[in-house]
């Protein structure tokens, strides 16, 4: 497993994104704990949650306790796994995606989560999206002041754009370390983003990144959930290696079968190649699914490949 750093810390240059553990068609707690534990065999050593990853209405936290769980139930060591954790968004009865980003809030939710991860700091706690009825440069003093209480480690936002990444930077310093967007082949529109984040030396972590090459956990029968997509599990068995004709990626493919290996991996090993500050976190239900994704850390591509593969993707 290949390594980067997020802040001063070096974590596993693919992590996991630990949402489809808990929300709609989540799988029962038996697979959801054996699909941390082989992320972690994997060697991964980012994983992601977020205080409103849970069923609609539900109490938040489901995911938190979750990971906290399987950390504490695993037989290797977990010393270098960072955990990172997201506040302001709840989700309601209905289903939908609320956004709550005061300073009160957000320390409350933060205490929360702590108490729930069950560690004296939280190793990165991200701001999950901006609050337009907040002044935005509040909310990031929320985070500001949970630093300096010593309740967190370092801060990240999410879903943020240029302007509000380079406030975010002015308040926070050096403890501004990862921003995290949507991105992927089919989604590029956080280009400036992910130049601003290589710049200032933040760390980019993706959210759904194998858009475009596979459905997510959240794409079922029922309607996709609105800006909530971590785009990795695909309720099959395993990653097909199909031809993919038809969904305007067909490099992607075309590189897999030549590999012998998925196209999500492909695709991450692309994200991977794109920056040397991405940090992909792909969702997953299943260990099988987990175990193809961290081979991407391994599967270095050629010049001509990832030629190829930027030619395929969207722009």
């Amino acid at each position: 497993m290949r390594h980067r750093t997020v802040g001063g810390l070096r974590v596993s240059a693919v992590g996991l994104g630990a949402m489809p553990l808990s929300i709609e068609g989540r799988p029962d707690e038996g697979r959801a704990m054996a699909t941390v534990h082989a992320a972690l065999d994997a060697g991964v050593t980012l994983l992601d949650t977020a205080d409103s990853y849970h069923l609609p209405g539900d109490e938040p936290g489901h995911n938190e306790r979750l990971v906290a769980r399987a950390l504490a139930t695993y037989g290797g060591e977990t010393a270098d796994v960072l955990v990172t954790t997201k506040g302001g968004r709840g989700r309601p009865a209905d289903g939908s995606w609320t956004v709550t980003g005061s300073p009160r809030h957000l320390k409350s939710a933060a205490e929360a989560s702590l108490k729930r991860l069950g560690v004296e700091a939280i190793g990165l706690y991200q701001l999950h999206k901006p609050d337009p009825a907040v002044p935005f440069e509040e909310s990031v003093g929320a985070l500001r002041d949970l630093l300096d209480a010593g309740k967190i480690r370092y801060a990240g936002i999410s879903n943020t754009d240029v302007g509000q990444i380079r406030r975010a930077h002015a308040i926070l310093g050096d403890r501004l370390v990862s921003v995290q967007n949507r991105y992927s082949p089919a989604v590029r529109d956080s280009e400036p983003e992910l130049r601003l984040c290589a710049e200032l030396g933040l760390a980019f972590l993706p959210w759904s990144p194998l858009g475009g090459i596979s459905r997510s956990s959240l794409d079922g029968p029922s309607p996709r959930l609105p800006s909530e997509d971590t785009g990795h599990d695909t309720g099959r068995p395993s990653h097909s290696t199909g031809s993919g004709h038809g969904t305007g990626f067909d490099a992607f493919h075309a590189v897999a079968r030549e590999r012998g290996v998925s196209p999500q991996q492909v695709c991450l090993a692309w994200l991977l190649a794109r920056s040397p500050v991405i940090v992909p976190i792909p969702g997953a239900s299943r260990p099988e699914t987990v175990r193809d994704s961290a081979g991407a850390a391994d599967l270095e591509l050629t010049a001509e490949e990832v030629a190829r593969l930027e030619a395929g993707a969207g722009s």
